[in-house]
């Protein structure tokens, strides 16, 4: 069965305690009439300022201005969380991730976790204990598609999926067709074509080929033959996730029109928003010229904001200023989104914008509401109807969510939750204090929009009031909350971006690294991404008064955590005199950490250098021991 085929398939009725549904779809009054038609477009990574809509000086988006002019414009519109898959989730499902236990995008691993946890175990230097994501979305859920299929429209999915491979994939979760039937949370090989996705899924791209053009052609495929019934496109964008690459003539166009003053200069990265832009046109292109415009609902939305940690050719990916943080922080700049609903047949005024607080736990009510339908018996949402807010009339709600319990170091974020009220936003650091108890920031966005000022301090009762909502959010949701890590040691210190396990110490003395092992399992690992692949070699110099095997472990893009089959062992000798030593190994994915095991016992082991190089010998990062290396 090639990505395009349509796949019949049996679901319990019914979910668990997350959700309470009954079987018994309804449907609204006139169902006679042909109903809406739905796009959903979601862009990924795609920062709030990242569009010459929201303001951007350097990105060049016309059809998403031209979008904008059919329908309403949001200022203040936030995803569930500031990564991709739990806000997919959200969407799916119209319930917030802290309820679904979806709150990481791991949906691509291998290994399959349904139950929330907590971590138990985690370095020294780390104050809390983090949550385990789940990696599946449940079939369980009665999904968005799900509930469009039901009442009769043809539903298909188009481009970046990200919560689970088969079965729960979109072909079991309501989807009529899905293109390419791929589970990764990149396009396969790249965007441009030749692409590398497995041979089963029959999905090849002409060389040169630019995978938004392909998704785009694809779904008007489908949009083209369903023209006469109802239908519901779910089109995900690759772009503008990493791995990043784009058409070589617009990067050359970004280039020359690149400011160095402007934080926003990266010109594959402008390049990869121009594609994007020209797919949402091929799009909207299609619907005028079928003369579907009117009868279709459209939504253009990010899954989170922008990766504001990471450089491509010397320049930052993009910037979120004026917003504080992006991509995988719960600051401003990690979840505020550009979002653009078009509603036709004179519903919402053409070229207006809504200050309301939306969220997108409220996509699925408000397409219900939008298309007429209602949801099953007993079916619960987290989010509300802004059928309201897109008739210009106030919403009813200004309190949203955001629990975020994981701390990725890369982006320089922090396990927290946030609660945003009318203009206050109260964070929930968890553990962050130096005695491991939480710290609380509050800002007033309506004066503060790129959260510089903390007013926890001047204005406790405010903070009390929000910090009682959070709780009040936590319990309701039965979010897993960070906890202190019981085995938290202030004293331990990290050394030039290498940190201890829970079984060492570091320290630096006379040029070189000091690990001081106290157990049978002492490690070091780096927390930066290391952005290489190919064939690669790990060398160091080291001396032991420890014993056992050595290993050499690789995380990469695709393969978050250190496992077995990205390991290598090497022999040591523990006799207390330098020897150097090589692991060589082959990755072609984007190379994200490393750690080096030197031994299984106690024991001391000193390292002069580290070095990561290519196969060649270019060395591509090297750590040199000295004092000034440590901090504490």
């Amino acid at each position: 069965m090639d990505c395009c085929s349509r796949r019949e398939f049996v679901k319990a009725a019914g979910l668990g305690a997350a959700a309470l549904m009954a079987p018994g779809f309804a449907m609204g009054a006139d169902a006679s009439k042909k109903r809406p038609n739905v796009v959903l477009i979601l862009a990924d990574d795609l920062g709030w300022r990242d569009t010459s809509l929201y303001g951007s000086p350097f990105c060049e988006t016309p059809n998403i201005e031209r979008l904008a002019k059919r329908g309403v414009m949001f200022t203040q519109a936030y995803a569930a969380n500031p990564l991709c898959s739990p806000t997919r989730a959200s969407i799916m499902t119209g319930l917030y991730p802290a309820r679904i236990g979806i709150t990481a995008p791991v949906c691509h691993l291998k290994e399959e976790i349904f139950e929330q946890s907590l971590v138990k175990k985690v370095s020294p230097d780390a104050k809390a204990l983090i949550a385990n994501s789940l990696t599946r979305l449940k079939q369980e859920y009665f999904t968005l598609a799900e509930t469009f299929k039901e009442a009769g429209y043809t539903t298909g999915h188009f481009g970046k999926w990200h919560l689970g491979p088969d079965p729960y994939d979109p072909l079991h979760q309501g989807f009529d067709v899905d293109v390419p039937h791929w589970p990764g949370p990149g396009p396969a090989g790249g965007y441009i074509a030749p692409w590398k996705f497995p041979p089963n899924l029959n999905f090849q791209g002409k060389p040169g080929e630019h995978i938004e053009d392909r998704m785009a052609t694809e779904a008007i495929k489908f949009i083209k033959e369903n023209k006469d019934r109802p239908f519901f496109v779910n089109y995900w964008c690759f772009s503008v996730h990493a791995p990043w690459g784009a058409k070589p003539n617009l990067i050359e166009k970004y280039r020359a029109k690149a400011d160095p003053k402007n934080p926003q200069r990266n010109p594959i990265y402008g390049a990869m928003v121009q594609s994007m832009d020209e797919a949402v046109g091929q799009l909207l292109r299609t619907l005028d010229e079928l003369g579907l415009t009117e009868n279709t609902i459209l939504i253009f939305f990010s899954d989170n904001g922008g990766v504001h940690f990471a450089e491509i050719e010397g320049a930052p990916i993009t910037s979120n200023w004026p917003l504080r943080g992006g991509k995988a922080t719960t600051y401003e700049g990690g979840t505020r989104e550009p979002c653009v609903i078009v509603w036709p047949g004179g519903v919402v005024n053409p070229g207006s914008q809504s200050n309301a607080i939306i969220q997108s736990i409220d996509f699925y009510p408000t397409l219900l509401e939008m298309t007429g339908l209602r949801p099953r018996e007993g079916q619960k949402f987290d989010g509300i109807s802004i059928v309201p807010a897109l008739k210009g009339k106030p919403l009813g709600r200004d309190t949203i969510f955001c629990h975020f319990p994981h701390s990725p170091v890369k982006a320089g974020g922090l396990a927290s939750t946030y609660v945003r009220k009318g203009d206050w936003k109260l964070i929930r650091f968890y553990c962050d204090n130096d005695d491991q108890t939480d710290r609380l920031e509050l800002y007033n966005l309506k004066d503060d929009i790129g959260e510089t000022n903390n007013l926890a301090a001047k204005m406790p009762e405010k903070v009390k009031e929000l910090n009682v909502l959070i709780d009040q959010f936590l319990k309701d949701t039965r979010a897993i909350v960070p906890i202190k890590n019981p085995a938290y040691n202030s004293t331990v210190r990290s050394a030039q971006g290498w940190h201890p396990s829970a079984q060492c110490t570091l320290s630096l003395s006379e040029g070189s690294l000091r690990v001081e092992s106290t157990g049978s399992d002492p490690f070091i690992h780096t927390r930066e991404v290391l952005d290489a692949k190919g064939s690669l070699a790990v060398k160091l110099r080291m001396r032991s008064k420890s014993n056992g095997v050595g290993q050499v472990f690789w995380a990469t893009e695709k393969a978050e955590r250190f496992g077995p089959t990205n390991r290598l062992n090497f022999s040591p000798v523990h006799d207390g005199q330098w020897h150097e030593y090589e692991a060589k190994f082959t990755t072609g994915d984007a190379l994200r950490s490393l750690r080096i095991d030197p031994s299984t016992t106690p024991g001391l082991i000193e390292m002069d250098w580290i070095r990561l190089q290519k196969d060649d010998g270019t060395v591509l990062k090297a750590w040199e021991f000295d004092d000034k290396g440590m901090k504490q």
